[in-house]
């Protein structure tokens, strides 16, 4: 089995023993952005498979947290949790055109402005990397 399946079931396994207010809260958006991250990296799905439960992942993420967390802070301490010492990018782009475009044309991810740039290199959106604000 790969190690990313053995991921998914060991997140998959804890995830009813959950019930902590605070974690019941956050574990599904964490269990699925762990899923995402183990995806992209086989490494982290190793670590995730060969670590700590995913009940005493959640019981580190919810410590000190007080009346709330940012998607953002929770997902970087389940990584951490998991793969000690690593940081999350986090990125977020905005399609200005959406829905709306009739022609089906994609805007890729970034121009050396930092823009976002259509198949005819057309500005069309904004890229922010998110942990410039944590």
């Amino acid at each position: 089995m790969a190690f990313y399946e053995q991921a998914e079931e060991k997140l998959r396994t804890g995830f009813d023993r959950i019930t902590g207010q605070k974690e019941t809260a956050m574990k599904t958006a964490v269990r699925d952005a762990l899923l995402r991250f183990a995806a992209q990296e086989d490494e982290f799905a190793q670590a995730i498979a060969q670590g700590g439960s995913f009940f005493d992942c959640m019981k580190e993420v919810a410590r000190g947290v007080g009346t709330s967390i940012s998607d953002l802070e929770a997902y970087e301490k389940a990584v951490r949790f998991y793969f000690p010492g690593s940081r999350v990018r986090f990125e977020m782009h905005v399609d200005l055109v959406g829905d709306a475009s009739s022609d089906g044309e994609q805007i890729s991810p970034r121009g050396p402005d930092g823009l976002g740039r259509n198949d005819r290199g057309e500005k069309g959106g904004l890229v922010l990397d998110l942990s410039d604000f944590l």
